[in-house]
Parts: structure tokens; sequence; C-alpha cells
């Protein structure tokens, strides 16, 4: 494991401390924990990002599901005669 040291302000390790005692974990797992639950919200926000502007491509590609296409899917759900999802216009 690797030692990295930071400055916190002062409300912020004053927080920490009382954390740290209010859920009896030391100040290292609580800012391991939360170093690691943002990186992992990083992540997965860049992924979104990808997801996003390849769907933006799509659109511009004229690859779209047209709306009453998936109402109809979402409106099937649950019967007897389920559709498949809709497949976009190519």
């Amino acid at each position: 494991m690797s030692v990295t040291t930071i400055r916190l302000q002062p409300e912020v390790e004053s927080g920490l401390a009382a954390m740290s005692d209010k859920l009896h974990r030391s100040k290292n797992w609580l800012v391991n924990q939360a170093i690691r639950e943002f990186v992992a919200r990083q992540e997965l926000e860049q992924s979104r990002w990808k997801e996003t502007l390849t769907a933006m491509e799509s659109v511009a590609h004229g690859k779209v599901v047209s709306g009453q296409a998936v109402h109809s899917w979402l409106e099937s759900w649950g019967t007897s005669d389920e559709l498949p999802p809709p497949q976009a216009d190519k």
C-alpha cells in the first residue's frame, strides 16, 4: 500500500475526526472509502458520457427508434403478447 499525504482544511479535519469517532472507523478508512467512491463515480460518469456520444452519433446517422414503437413495446409488458424490444431504424 502506498502512502499519500494530504492537507485538510481545519473544518474538514474536524468533521473527519467526528465522523471517525461516530462510525468507529479510522480516518484513514474514511478517506480511502471517500476516494474509492469518488473514483467509481467519475468512471461511471465517463462511461455515461461515452455512451451519450455514441447515441448522439447514432441519431446523426438516422439510427433511431420511433416513440410509437417504444410506447407499443412498453404497453405490451406483462401481457401474453409482449413485444420484443424495438430496433433502431436503419
